[in-house]
């Protein structure tokens, strides 16, 4: 069994989808717009003019594949009460992926040592996904 994050992003998926590409070099595996599925335009599950919007997206982070949406477009994504949690093998790499993560967000908790870890810290990007990064033990 496996469990896949799916993140909506309200109009924004295929911007944060190429952030991630450069940022995390994820790698896009499939990508379905709402045109590619009029049934979905013609069931008014979607605004007018969303036809180039994502349906439906899947990339690879590493070893996990997340997948996306742009879900009903209304241009603001609102993600709350979890975390994506990236694990670098060393404290340099760790500083790289929060730095670039936070690039246009907000650091919630700024990358430090910890008890648990070398380095570890939580930040939120520029769409609001909520990121924690830590080297591995």
């Amino acid at each position: 069994m496996q469990v896949q994050p799916y993140l909506f992003f309200d109009g924004r998926c295929a911007e944060a989808v190429e952030f991630y590409r450069r940022a995390l070099d994820a790698k896009v595996t499939s990508v379905m717009h709402f045109k590619d599925h009029p049934p979905a335009l013609e069931s008014g599950m979607v605004p007018p003019g969303s036809e180039d919007k994502v349906m439906h997206t899947s990339f690879r982070i590493g070893d996990t594949e997340v997948l996306a949406s742009d879900g009903n477009c209304a241009g603001k994504p609102a993600f709350q009460g979890f975390s994506l949690t990236l694990t670098a093998p060393d404290a340099a790499e760790a500083e790289r992926l929060f730095g670039v993560l936070g690039e246009g967000g907000q650091v919630q908790m700024p990358m430090d040592k910890t008890f648990f870890s070398e380095r570890f810290g939580m930040v939120a990007d520029r769409f609001g996904v909520s990121w924690m990064v830590i080297v591995a033990p």
